[in-house]
């Protein structure tokens, strides 16, 4: 919805959706208040589809309720990231359901990353997909990855070390690491505690062959045993840290907001 009046283009905001396998939120820019966002987050039902919990949604959610036409859908889906100079459109949904069989019903979609040469291709239940685009004329899909790549890979700058990422969300850890503007290491992993996470954080590191001494490792998102593991980590890599959302965005006042997770906090303060 737009108005003309005196030369003034007044756009509606984009609401924001963020749907993983296990969970549904929704966030808008919302200026008049001090955390400049609003945050629903929506208990999902067990047992019935992302889909239908969705069609639920929109019967009781107080922002989905506020007839917003535009869109913009942030996907916790299976990633394929493909070099931009190699990417073929025609090949991409082949090569999707080479890589993750048990997605032949899901439409593949794609989102370019100019800053680092790729391309993510990712997919989304068409039904799901079917009941977004009734609601909303003007729909945009990310994975949810898309925001922290890009604000990590703008961090990875500072310093002369290499670094190595972990973000942990939605029973994931996600790790990824940069060569100037491409990926070096990107992959997501299924964790259900601590000492999986230190296993793959652990065996990422061995194999990108990075120093133990020099290098650095930053864990960001919701930590499993966050304690525990950064003093497991400490025994093997000098240089570990953890991201604070608050420390590292100066306290702004979103990051204050309980249970927005760093990938909603970065895509509102830096975008995707």
């Amino acid at each position: 919805m737009q108005e003309t009046g005196n030369s003034q283009i007044i756009k509606r905001p984009r609401i924001t959706l963020r749907i993983s396998r296990n969970s549904l939120s929704f966030a808008v820019v919302d200026t008049t208040i001090e955390e400049q966002v609003i945050f629903e987050p929506y208990t999902s039902k067990s047992g019935i589809s992302m889909a239908a919990n969705l069609r639920d949604a929109f019967k009781t959610s107080d922002l989905l309720a506020r007839d917003y036409q535009r869109a913009q859908v942030l996907l916790d889906t299976p990633v394929l990231m493909i070099p931009v100079e190699e990417f073929d459109e025609q090949a991409k949904e082949a090569l999707y359901h080479h890589s993750f069989p048990g997605k032949e019903n899901d439409l593949v979609l794609q989102s370019i990353l100019p800053d680092l040469n790729a391309v993510a291709v990712f997919s989304i239940n068409k039904d799901l997909k079917l009941v977004i685009e009734d609601h909303f004329a003007d729909v945009r899909f990310v994975p949810v990855m898309q925001p922290v790549w890009s604000y990590m890979h703008q961090r990875s700058f500072t310093g002369i070390h290499r670094k190595l990422y972990g973000y942990f969300h939605d029973d994931q850890l996600d790790i990824f690491s940069f060569d100037k503007n491409r990926f070096k290491f990107c992959n997501s992993f299924e964790v259900s505690h601590g000492h999986d996470a230190v296993y793959f954080l652990l065996y990422v590191w061995k194999q990108m062959n990075f120093d133990a001494e020099k290098d650095e490792l930053y864990l960001s998102g919701n930590i499993l045993e966050k304690d525990w593991m950064t003093e497991t980590l400490k025994r093997y890599v000098q240089k570990a840290f953890v991201i604070s959302a608050s420390a590292e965005f100066n306290r702004a006042p979103i990051t204050q907001i309980k249970g927005l997770p760093l990938d909603l906090i970065t895509l509102f303060i830096k975008g995707r």
